[in-house]
């Protein structure tokens, strides 16, 4: 079960019309297709993605791209809120699976995967499957090493001192325990699960009858788990993805605000990325439009840069940024450290800096956006660090 409900607040206004799950990334993909194809890359092949906030746009993603055989079953199917055990919408991410247990149900697996949808990193699945079934735990949850100094932004796993065993789940902690024998690093949640089915359905139970519940699974549900001593830490360090290298190897960030959105876009366009979408071995999948090549005309160019299909780049300057599909940069425009959507339209001599320009947005000729912050600011949303954000289908002023 993939768990793509998430508001994404922090993200708008790319969420103002979109789920966060469905937020483009990298050019070519939406942010749920990193762990639709960690999974299927893995072998797991029967897959739900439960929705809810503003979730058409995912749902015809998902539907129109993850077509997968049937001849032995298999799917990636979004579930939309059904308000299967009365009229109510999803309360938490418990309840989501909750009112859903009648997949788990109708499949009658020996467990059940349950992974967030909006982080960007690779993963094999099935080796945290294989720990999990070795430890013979109600729950194994993957946990990243952190440095301590930024860990207090995170969901914090406190690892008991055989360094496996889940002593404890904290929310934020200002002073977060470290991993045993590492003083320097923390474990973070990334918010990948793999339960044993018994325990996942009886733990939703009890937390479904419990009326002081928040009904969220790192709130409640591992919590109790914990307690009942039947939780265990998988450290991604020790996991192994075909075809990673030293520099992408451990790769996973949290895009849940403008600034981490833009700075992971950041780690793709260096001559050695931070994290390699070009690793074929284990390939990020999507289902991308019928188009032409990019053209460069007019001495248009692009430095490390990322550039899709069907974009024209004519007499214009692009530099350290991600260019998605059918983008048009018209002559003598400079675009830099910026995150462009598809169908964007930049302008004669327009100038756009470390700006995120959503779907359809138009910079007319001569606009400028992020040179003079303090004027952005009064027109569209500025990041904490200074990302300037257009949403869909707006057009700036000059």
């Amino acid at each position: 079960m993939v768990l793509a409900g998430g508001e994404g607040k922090r993200l708008m206004p790319l969420t103002a019309d979109r789920a966060k799950p469905a937020v483009p990334f990298g050019g070519s993909y939406r942010l749920v297709d990193f762990v639709l194809s960690n999974l299927i890359n893995a072998g797991f092949r029967r897959v739900c993605v439960l929705t809810q906030y503003k979730s058409h746009s995912l749902d015809r993603h998902i539907t129109q791209t993850w077509r997968m055989p049937t001849l032995l079953g298999d799917y990636v199917t979004p579930v939309p809120a059904q308000q299967r055990l009365g009229p109510r919408w999803y309360t938490g991410s418990a309840d989501a699976i909750f009112q859903s247990l009648n997949l788990v149900y109708d499949e009658a697996p020996d467990y059940v995967i349950v992974f967030g949808a909006d982080h960007v990193y690779r993963m094999d699945p099935m080796q945290m499957l294989e720990a999990h079934i070795e430890s013979g735990a109600g729950v194994t949850v993957a946990g990243i090493r952190m440095p301590k100094s930024i860990s207090h932004q995170f969901g914090i796993i406190q690892a008991a001192p055989d360094g496996k065993r889940i002593a404890k789940f904290l929310e934020k902690p200002a002073d977060p325990p470290t991993i045993p024998g590492d003083d320097a690093n923390c474990y973070v949640s990334m918010g990948n699960y793999i339960f044993s089915t018994e325990a996942l359905i009886e733990a939703l139970r009890e937390d479904a009858a419990d009326p002081a519940s928040v009904h969220d699974m790192g709130g409640n549900i591992l919590p109790m788990l914990t307690e009942q001593g039947q939780a265990q830490v998988y450290d991604f360090a020790e996991n192994v993805v075909p075809g990673a290298e030293d520099r992408d190897r451990g790769y996973w960030r949290d895009v849940g605000t403008l600034d981490s959105y833009h700075d992971a876009h950041m780690d793709l366009v260096s001559v050695h990325p931070i994290f390699n979408l070009y690793n074929r071995r284990w390939p990020i999948l999507s289902n991308l439009p019928s188009l032409p090549p990019a053209k460069f005309v007019e001495g248009g160019n692009a430095h490390e840069s990322m550039v899709g299909a069907g974009t024209i780049i004519s007499g214009a300057h692009v530099r350290t940024s991600v260019l998605a599909t059918s983008v048009y940069v018209d002559a003598g425009a400079y675009v830099e450290g910026s995150v462009i959507m598809p169908g964007v339209r930049i302008g004669r001599n327009a100038v756009v800096r470390h700006a995120i320009l959503d779907k359809n947005a138009v910079i007319p000729d001569g606009a400028q956006i992020g040179v003079d912050l303090e004027r952005d600011r009064t027109r569209y949303t500025v990041s904490d660090g200074g990302v300037v954000c257009l949403g869909k289908g707006v057009t700036a002023e000059r």
